[in-house]
């Protein structure tokens, strides 16, 4: 019982943060050079993935952005998120961009889908940008996607894993708390967003593939901003155009492969039911 409460008050803290930063969310992250390379790699990743007209169930969908550009080629999404300010913001895009016949949305923490209204089947599960990494329950979380998703149905995850190449190198410029907080979250370690603290813990790819066994084969892992640095480095790419393209050029050579795929800020994982 105290594990769940835990596990509750963490999600209630996850989405008073979010929900916080609903409004201005998009004009923080938008003009980012290296967010958008990471939005196209995610969405070419997952494109690669979908049949014409797919249908789709997006776990902390926050403002939609991944929801419109897959609505805008033809596909079927329902958008879950637990933050009712994102929510808001993302009804309010489907409605201004015409799209309330490929958009369906619902309030719903992904660690209780077994809750959620619109089961499916789905043709694909879809989570970008680390949201499950505010769970420290992520196995419950896999455990639920079987029952909703069709046979041969596919998964495509962006997890924060336990091992950060750029974050690491921090350590070189005194930020040891930096250089070190993936190694030691088996308890979780502090975020905080617009002055609201939670908790977030890092998986590795290993950890999804075992805790969703037998009934799924990997059919795709690869390292995001390995090579290019996190987009926390404010201004890098900005700054450094060609540093940035060179890197970038390395990155899309180098992030199926050995050990680029495993050191990651970030790795894509794609699955397939059998």
């Amino acid at each position: 019982m105290m594990a769940a409460a835990g596990a509750n008050i963490n999600e209630q803290q996850a989405e008073s943060a979010f929900s916080t930063q609903s409004v201005i969310f998009d004009e923080l992250y938008s003009g980012n050079t290296i967010i958008n390379y990471k939005r196209e790699r995610v969405r070419d990743h997952v494109l690669r993935l979908l049949a014409p007209g797919s249908s789709i169930l997006e776990l902390n969908s926050g403002t939609g952005e991944d929801a419109l550009f897959f609505a805008n080629r033809g596909h079927i999404v329902h958008a879950t998120d637990i933050s009712e300010g994102m929510q808001q913001e993302l009804q309010r895009k489907v409605v201004l961009n015409g799209l309330e016949h490929h958009i369906s949305t619902e309030i719903c923490s992904y660690t209780q889908l077994y809750k959620i209204e619109k089961a499916g089947p789905y043709d694909h599960i879809f989570s970008n940008f680390a949201g499950l990494n505010c769970t420290g329950d992520l196995d419950k979380v896999l455990a639920s996607f079987n029952n909703l998703l069709k046979p041969g149905g596919t998964v495509t995850l962006v997890i924060l894993p336990k091992f950060c190449l750029w974050e690491t190198l921090m350590i070189f410029k005194g930020k040891f708390r930096t250089a070190f907080r993936r190694f030691f979250s088996n308890k979780g370690a502090t975020a905080h967003i617009e002055g609201v603290y939670f908790k977030c813990w890092y998986y590795n790819p290993s950890f999804i593939i075992k805790n969703l066994g037998d009934k799924f084969s990997v059919n795709g892992l690869e390292g995001l901003c390995t090579i290019v640095p996190p987009s926390y480095i404010e201004g890098f790419a900005e700054k450094h155009p060609k540093a940035y393209q060179f890197l970038k050029n390395k990155e899309d050579k180098l992030k199926t492969t050995w050990p680029w795929k495993y050191i990651g800020d970030y790795y894509i994982i794609s699955l397939t039911k059998k």
